[in-house]
């Protein structure tokens, strides 16, 4: 059972980064569909069960080490176009480890009043030690942040659901327009397997047999669709124009649970130090080859991902997580298929 908790916990550290604790993720591709946004958190949390219990299918069937080993077994013809898909996920993941860095600056920034590149560089130069200690330290971290993060967000989850007014919940559920909360939905659990794939992969010297895959896959589907519900229902108390804040769950959090604001805090800096390391670690497994190649890459990626994280959080999310959504897709029907 440790080996699983292990897995379980750095599946979470990766999914519940800035985007998703902040409250952005959630809104963009959940709430802003209603009601049915609720149908849509349970469609994505089966699908991202689905992608993890296949992916620890086919590394333990075929022992692969690398995505570009993943991506051979998984479309097999064409090498070129394995190549392309390659490195259209790499540059995925190495954007999302960008944003990761703008979201630990703008928590900084909304809600300490301390200038965004501190905020950003102090996580840069933190992930880069953690980064020369390989997956064992990204798996140390994520088991002692991720339990304590999902106990406080469960907290919250339980504080904000004694207070949540019906009638106000009533009132948002019949004036938001529903739209294709399905698409969104998937959209939003094949952007994460983009992310989550990679990571899978280090993890693979971690997992014995079957049993284990399938008591992760579901474990963590149960646990993702907790937590995504909570965060849902925190963003209905949002009493502002919600598309104006970076962190609507931070907002909430921060002006009707004022005791909890520096908790909360906590939640969403832990929360993007542990996605951060998981995306950072398996881009560097994915494109380096010798020591000397990952500790100069890396450098250069924390260096870099400073002075990008000045474009915006919500910027960079709003954007790219659709579109790579998008082309994550093919990825999730080949796994199915295969």
């Amino acid at each position: 059972m440790n080996y699983i908790l292990k897995v379980i916990f750095v599946i979470i550290g990766t999914m519940i980064g800035a985007g998703f604790a902040s409250g952005q993720e959630i809104y963009l591709f959940f709430f802003s569909h209603g009601i049915k946004g609720l149908i849509g958190i349970l469609i994505s949390s089966l699908i991202i069960g689905i992608v993890i219990y296949k992916t620890f299918q086919i590394v333990n069937k075929y022992g692969v080490e690398t995505y570009k080993d993943f991506l051979e077994i998984l479309i097999k013809k064409n090498k070129k176009f394995n190549k392309i898909i390659n490195a259209i996920i790499n540059i995925f993941i190495l954007v999302t480890f960008f944003i990761m860095v703008a979201g630990f600056g703008a928590y900084f920034e909304q809600e300490l009043g301390i200038n965004s590149l501190i905020g950003s560089s102090i996580l840069a130069i933190i992930t880069f030690f953690i980064f020369m200690t390989s997956i064992k330290g990204v798996v140390k971290v994520n088991e002692i942040l991720v339990p304590i993060l999902i106990i406080f967000l469960i907290i919250i989850g339980i504080i904000n659901l004694k207070d949540l007014p019906i009638q106000e919940l009533q009132n948002y559920i019949s004036e938001i327009n529903t739209g294709k909360y399905y698409l969104s939905a998937i959209l939003y659990s094949s952007y994460n397997s983009i992310l989550l794939i990679p990571v899978l992969l280090t993890l693979k010297n971690y997992i014995k047999d079957k049993k284990q895959i399938i008591k992760i896959a579901i474990i963590s589907s149960i646990i993702i669709f907790i937590l995504s519900i909570i965060v849902f229902l925190l963003l209905v108390k949002v009493d502002v124009d919600i598309t104006k804040l970076e962190m609507p769950a931070v907002y909430v959090v921060s002006n009707m649970f004022k005791i909890l604001k520096y908790t909360y805090g906590f939640i969403i800096l832990g929360s993007i130090f542990t996605t951060t390391i998981s995306l950072g670690t398996s881009f560097l497994k994915n494109t380096t080859k010798t020591k000397k190649s990952y500790t100069q890459i890396a450098g250069i990626m924390c260096i870099t991902s400073v002075l990008i994280s000045k474009i915006g959080f919500s910027n960079l999310i709003n954007f790219l997580y659709p579109v790579f959504g998008y082309l994550g897709i093919l990825q999730i029907l080949k796994l199915l298929i295969n």
